[in-house]
């Protein structure tokens, strides 16, 4: 089967396999107190500078509960895009685990601004409401759009004063970072951003995020965030040793870049075909478009992909780091028929 439902649909990258069986050799102590580990904190020091402190986890809704722990209590309330991960697709788990309340806000392209959010700062010391403590952004979005490094630092600067934290879901930074041309320090650390769920295995890897966390008064109670959301690996080795390979080997840029590549090749095959029949910007590899029911339900017996909204007959297409031009080949012949 080949699928654009989504890059989690993708196999693993070769050099990461190659990386775990590596790893695999004698022993090594568990609980991230291994050679691996200590050398992916290294790593993530210099990706992100010298205050970054990463704890790998094993999912990425994983990586966002316990990233959001150590934002809020639960009295607090988290603000987010009305698109956002973790208010449509991680089955209530960031109101569950945190106690906090999930404000969800309406937005034209997926992205928050300093005016959407300004609103909901109100109520401050107001025991009957929840008092607003982080903001949850996701980079790219789950609409496929990208924030720009001047976006980030103007909602960073905007809540900071308030005494508000900014989490990025970074799911599939490695794309949005390839689409600004940005390393990820510029993107995160020089923005603002506190705290950071850094994702991999949309990008080529097995299994595993990671936990970046910025602003050190974040970092005290983290580990124990962590080991109750039950997201403390045994045999963390396995885990950082894919983060080592993929950062240091260079493939999160390869496989990111090959995925935005297909995603442009993707978009501008059906242009040529249908029309722009697009509802959003493609700035990494994901595509919203509209499709009449009866062409979708024939193009879905040719390729596997997800309706995002079906009473609008919108479907998602997501390219991934191993599509290749056959895939986009079928895709388009499909749809010519």
């Amino acid at each position: 089967m080949r699928s654009f439902g989504s890059d989690n649909h993708s196999g693993v990258h070769p050099a990461i396999l190659e990386a775990i069986a590596q790893c695999n050799i004698d022993h090594e102590i568990a609980y991230g107190d291994d050679t691996y580990t200590a050398r992916l904190r290294d790593i993530f020091k210099q990706k992100f500078g010298e205050q970054a402190e990463v704890f790998p986890v094993f999912n990425g809704t994983g990586a966002n509960v316990v990233a959001l722990r150590a934002c809020v209590q639960s009295f607090n309330s988290i603000l987010c895009a009305e698109t956002a991960h973790i208010a449509v697709d991680e089955c209530g788990a960031p109101a569950f685990m945190t106690g906090a309340a999930v404000v969800s806000i309406p937005t034209p392209d997926g992205k928050l601004t300093p005016q959407l959010i300004e609103p909901h700062l109100t109520n401050w010391g107001f025991e009957h409401h929840s008092q607003p403590k982080a903001v949850y952004i996701s980079q790219c979005s789950e609409l496929g759009t990208v924030y720009t490094c001047e976006e980030i630092k103007a909602i960073a600067d905007y809540i900071h004063p308030f005494g508000m934290y900014l989490h990025l879901d970074g799911a599939r930074i490695a794309n949005a970072a390839v689409k600004l041309g940005k390393t990820f320090k510029e993107m995160t650390t020089d923005c603002g951003v506190d705290i950071v769920s850094f994702g991999g295995t949309k990008n080529g890897m097995l299994m595993g995020e990671s936990v970046v966390v910025l602003r050190p008064e974040l970092l005290p109670n983290l580990k124990y965030w962590r080991k109750q959301s039950a997201q403390l690996s045994s045999k963390m080795r396995y885990l950082s040793a894919q983060f080592i390979a993929y950062l240091e080997k260079g493939i999160w840029k390869e496989n990111a870049a090959h995925a935005n590549a297909q995603a442009q090749k993707l978009r501008q095959r059906i242009i040529d075909l249908r029309g722009d029949i697009f509802t959003q910007r493609t700035d990494a590899n994901i595509l919203l478009l509209r499709l009449p029911r009866s062409v979708a339900d024939r193009l879905s017996k040719t390729t596997f992909f997800y309706y995002w909204n079906e009473s609008a007959d919108e479907i998602r297409l997501v390219t991934s780091w191993d599509t290749t031009d056959e895939d986009i080949e079928r895709v388009c012949a499909a749809l010519a028929e």
